[in-house]
Protein backbone atom coordinates (compact mmCIF):
# COMPACT_ATOMS: atom_id res chain seq x y z
CA UNK A 1 0.00 0.00 0.00
CA UNK A 2 1.39 3.32 -1.00
CA UNK A 3 -0.31 5.76 1.28
CA UNK A 4 0.81 9.15 2.48
CA UNK A 5 0.61 9.48 6.26
CA UNK A 6 -1.06 12.72 7.25
CA UNK A 7 0.67 15.17 9.54
CA UNK A 8 -2.02 14.62 12.17
CA UNK A 9 -1.49 10.85 12.10
CA UNK A 10 2.25 11.36 12.35
CA UNK A 11 1.77 13.66 15.35
CA UNK A 12 -0.48 11.08 17.03
CA UNK A 13 2.15 8.40 16.45
CA UNK A 14 4.89 10.60 17.93
CA UNK A 15 2.63 11.45 20.89
CA UNK A 16 2.12 7.72 21.57
CA UNK A 17 5.87 7.18 21.41
CA UNK A 18 6.39 10.04 23.85
CA UNK A 19 3.85 8.43 26.19
CA UNK A 20 5.84 5.20 26.01
CA UNK A 21 9.02 7.14 26.74
CA UNK A 22 7.29 8.77 29.73
CA UNK A 23 6.34 5.34 31.07
CA UNK A 24 9.91 4.13 30.50
CA UNK A 25 11.29 7.00 32.55
CA UNK A 26 9.33 5.67 35.53
CA UNK A 27 10.74 2.13 35.34
CA UNK A 28 12.52 0.67 38.32
CA UNK A 29 16.14 -0.48 38.05
CA UNK A 30 14.97 -4.09 38.04
CA UNK A 31 12.60 -3.49 35.09
CA UNK A 32 15.23 -1.40 33.33
CA UNK A 33 17.61 -4.35 33.30
CA UNK A 34 14.95 -6.51 31.62
CA UNK A 35 14.02 -3.88 29.03
CA UNK A 36 14.64 -5.22 25.50
CA UNK A 37 16.28 -2.06 24.16
CA UNK A 38 19.71 -0.78 23.30
CA UNK A 39 22.16 0.78 25.69
CA UNK A 40 21.47 4.28 24.34
CA UNK A 41 17.79 4.01 25.29
CA UNK A 42 18.66 2.80 28.78
CA UNK A 43 21.11 5.67 29.28
CA UNK A 44 18.48 8.20 28.22
CA UNK A 45 16.01 6.67 30.67
CA UNK A 46 18.54 7.17 33.47
CA UNK A 47 19.05 10.79 32.39
CA UNK A 48 15.29 11.40 32.47
CA UNK A 49 15.04 10.26 36.07
CA UNK A 50 17.22 13.08 37.38
CA UNK A 51 15.31 15.91 35.70
CA UNK A 52 12.19 17.84 36.55
CA UNK A 53 9.77 20.12 34.74
CA UNK A 54 10.46 21.30 31.21
CA UNK A 55 13.91 19.73 31.07
CA UNK A 56 12.36 16.34 31.79
CA UNK A 57 9.77 16.84 29.05
CA UNK A 58 12.51 17.67 26.54
CA UNK A 59 14.51 14.65 27.66
CA UNK A 60 11.45 12.40 27.25
CA UNK A 61 11.00 13.72 23.69
CA UNK A 62 14.66 12.97 23.03
CA UNK A 63 14.20 9.47 24.44
CA UNK A 64 11.27 8.91 22.06
CA UNK A 65 13.46 10.04 19.16
CA UNK A 66 16.20 7.58 20.13
CA UNK A 67 13.61 4.79 20.38
CA UNK A 68 12.48 5.57 16.82
CA UNK A 69 16.06 5.64 15.53
CA UNK A 70 16.80 2.23 17.05
CA UNK A 71 13.51 0.78 15.73
CA UNK A 72 12.77 -0.52 19.20
CA UNK A 73 9.33 1.05 19.62
CA UNK A 74 7.41 -2.20 18.95
CA UNK A 75 9.44 -4.27 21.39
CA UNK A 76 9.22 -1.53 24.02
CA UNK A 77 5.43 -1.30 23.64
CA UNK A 78 5.20 -5.09 24.01
CA UNK A 79 7.38 -4.90 27.12
CA UNK A 80 5.27 -2.13 28.67
CA UNK A 81 2.07 -4.05 27.93
CA UNK A 82 3.44 -7.23 29.48
CA UNK A 83 5.19 -5.76 32.52
CA UNK A 84 3.13 -2.68 33.35
CA UNK A 85 -0.29 -3.30 31.79
CA UNK A 86 0.11 -0.34 29.46
CA UNK A 87 -2.61 0.32 26.88
CA UNK A 88 -0.30 2.01 24.37
CA UNK A 89 0.02 -1.11 22.21
CA UNK A 90 -3.77 -1.56 22.12
CA UNK A 91 -4.18 2.08 21.10
CA UNK A 92 -1.65 1.58 18.31
CA UNK A 93 -3.53 -1.47 17.00
CA UNK A 94 -6.82 0.43 17.19
CA UNK A 95 -5.44 3.31 15.13
CA UNK A 96 -3.99 0.88 12.58
CA UNK A 97 -7.41 -0.73 12.15
CA UNK A 98 -9.01 2.69 11.67
CA UNK A 99 -6.39 3.61 9.10
CA UNK A 100 -6.88 0.39 7.15
CA UNK A 101 -10.65 0.84 7.20
CA UNK A 102 -10.32 4.34 5.77
CA UNK A 103 -7.87 3.17 3.10
CA UNK A 104 -10.28 0.42 2.00
CA UNK A 105 -13.31 2.70 1.93
CA UNK A 106 -11.46 5.36 -0.07
CA UNK A 107 -10.28 2.77 -2.57
CA UNK A 108 -13.80 1.37 -2.95
CA UNK A 109 -15.27 4.83 -3.46
CA UNK A 110 -12.68 5.50 -6.18
CA UNK A 111 -13.57 2.18 -7.83
CA UNK A 112 -17.27 3.05 -7.70
CA UNK A 113 -16.66 6.51 -9.19
CA UNK A 114 -14.54 5.02 -11.95
CA UNK A 115 -17.29 2.50 -12.76
CA UNK A 116 -19.92 5.24 -12.86
CA UNK A 117 -17.80 7.33 -15.23
CA UNK A 118 -17.20 4.32 -17.47
CA UNK A 119 -20.91 3.49 -17.47
CA UNK A 120 -20.29 0.06 -15.98
CA UNK A 121 -22.15 -1.46 -13.05
CA UNK A 122 -19.94 -1.68 -9.97
CA UNK A 123 -19.99 -5.27 -8.76
CA UNK A 124 -19.56 -6.70 -5.23
CA UNK A 125 -16.49 -8.64 -6.39
CA UNK A 126 -14.51 -5.44 -7.06
CA UNK A 127 -10.73 -5.62 -7.06
CA UNK A 128 -8.30 -3.21 -5.48
CA UNK A 129 -4.58 -3.17 -4.80
CA UNK A 130 -5.02 -1.92 -1.22
CA UNK A 131 -7.60 -4.62 -0.53
CA UNK A 132 -5.24 -7.26 -1.90
CA UNK A 133 -2.36 -5.89 0.20
CA UNK A 134 -4.45 -6.00 3.38
CA UNK A 135 -5.60 -9.55 2.65
CA UNK A 136 -1.99 -10.64 2.09
CA UNK A 137 -0.77 -8.97 5.27
CA UNK A 138 -3.53 -9.96 7.70
CA UNK A 139 -5.50 -13.18 8.31
CA UNK A 140 -8.84 -11.93 7.03
CA UNK A 141 -11.88 -13.29 5.18
CA UNK A 142 -11.54 -11.47 1.85
CA UNK A 143 -15.07 -12.16 0.60
CA UNK A 144 -16.75 -10.96 3.77
CA UNK A 145 -14.64 -7.81 3.88
CA UNK A 146 -15.20 -7.04 0.20
CA UNK A 147 -18.98 -7.45 0.52
CA UNK A 148 -19.16 -5.28 3.64
CA UNK A 149 -17.13 -2.51 2.03
CA UNK A 150 -19.32 -2.77 -1.08
CA UNK A 151 -22.46 -2.46 1.04
CA UNK A 152 -21.11 0.58 2.85
CA UNK A 153 -20.10 2.39 -0.33
CA UNK A 154 -23.48 1.68 -1.93
CA UNK A 155 -25.63 2.67 1.06
CA UNK A 156 -23.35 4.74 3.35
CA UNK A 157 -25.13 2.94 6.20
CA UNK A 158 -23.13 3.45 9.40
CA UNK A 159 -23.56 -0.13 10.62
CA UNK A 160 -21.56 -1.34 7.62
CA UNK A 161 -18.86 1.19 8.50
CA UNK A 162 -18.63 -0.27 12.01
CA UNK A 163 -18.65 -3.82 10.67
CA UNK A 164 -15.69 -3.05 8.39
CA UNK A 165 -13.82 -1.79 11.43
CA UNK A 166 -14.71 -4.89 13.46
CA UNK A 167 -13.50 -7.23 10.72
CA UNK A 168 -10.22 -5.37 10.28
CA UNK A 169 -9.58 -4.92 13.99
CA UNK A 170 -10.11 -8.63 14.61
CA UNK A 171 -7.61 -9.41 11.84
CA UNK A 172 -5.05 -6.92 13.19
CA UNK A 173 -5.36 -8.33 16.72
CA UNK A 174 -5.12 -11.90 15.44
CA UNK A 175 -2.01 -11.00 13.47
CA UNK A 176 -0.48 -9.49 16.62
CA UNK A 177 -1.24 -12.65 18.62
CA UNK A 178 0.31 -14.81 15.89
CA UNK A 179 3.46 -12.66 16.00
CA UNK A 180 3.75 -13.20 19.74
CA UNK A 181 3.42 -16.97 19.37
CA UNK A 182 6.27 -17.16 16.88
Amino acid sequence: MTEKISRSALKRRFKDEESAAQELSLLTDKDLKRLPAGQAVKEEILRCRNMKGGARNRQVKHLAKIMREEDSVETILDFLTERKGSHLKANTLHREAERLRDVLINEAIEQQQYSLQAGVVWEPDWRGKDLDAIVRQYPIDEGDLRKTVFQYVKTRFHNHHREIFRIIKAAVEKNEMLKRLV
